[in-house]
């Protein structure tokens, strides 16, 4: 019995890393599906990426009904559009009523409807037109609006991503938050899918400092993305 205890915990950490490996892979291959569905889109929108100016849903959550058919989808949004929803999605942060601070939820992001039931944003808060900017004066980043062929580094720059990179946390490598009302913290690592088409798993900046959120401001060089189409 002894023995056997012992090889179980040398092998739980194994099989651990091997289910989150397994989970991210998922998540890469649905954020690259949504990828091909957005350009899709485009392709027929005069080369234009999502764009509303809609107080809600914004366009990084109202996309999704833009152009899920080009996914496969049709009808209402659910649950059940597994393309949508990454399975490392966990219960997730929300904004307290006012804006002034995050509790946790119980229940994944992909079922909520509130979010439409996407674990994915669309890269375009930089169309919020009544919330323009926010602490240290830094403004909402993305390419919502944008031609697809005017985006000068598109290896760079974020299409699409998982939710918690645009604060940034992670379903992936989790921390807990401090203080817990702001669960932000530098380098959390998130998947990522990118205007060339390619996606991967990348680190993500945050400036603590001024605690605005990670689309606020482009990387320092070193990181493999930016938010903005300039």
């Amino acid at each position: 019995m002894a023995i056997i205890g012992i090889l179980a915990a040398l092998l739980l950490p194994a099989l651990s890393g091997v289910k989150a490996t397994a989970k991210r892979t998922a998540c890469l291959n649905n954020v690259k599906q949504i990828n091909v569905g957005i350009r899709m889109y485009c392709d027929d929108s005069s080369d234009m990426s999502p764009v509303t100016k809609l107080p809600w849903p914004i366009v990084s959550l109202a996309y999704k009904e833009m152009m899920k058919s080009y996914v496969g989808l049709k009808g209402r949004s659910s649950p059940q559009d597994r393309i949508f929803a990454c399975p490392a999605d966990t219960p997730y942060y929300e904004v307290t009523t006012g804006g002034f601070g995050f509790y946790l939820t119980n229940a994944p992001m992909h079922e909520s409807r509130r979010y439409d039931y996407s674990s994915y944003w669309f890269n375009g808060f930089n169309a919020l037109f009544n919330w323009n900017t926010i602490s240290g004066g830094h403004f909402r980043l993305g390419i919502a609006g944008m031609k697809m062929a005017s985006i000068k580094e598109p290896v760079k720059t974020v299409l699409a991503a998982e939710a918690p990179a645009f604060y940034p946390y992670s379903w992936h490598q989790p921390q807990t938050p401090a203080p817990v009302e702001f669960p932000m913290f530098d380098n959390a690592k998130d998947v990522s899918s990118f205007v060339d088409g390619h996606a991967s798993y990348i680190k993500i900046y945050w400036d603590e400092a001024v605690r605005a959120y990670s689309f606020c401001y482009n990387p320092p060089a070193g990181y493999d993305y930016k938010w903005s189409g300039d």
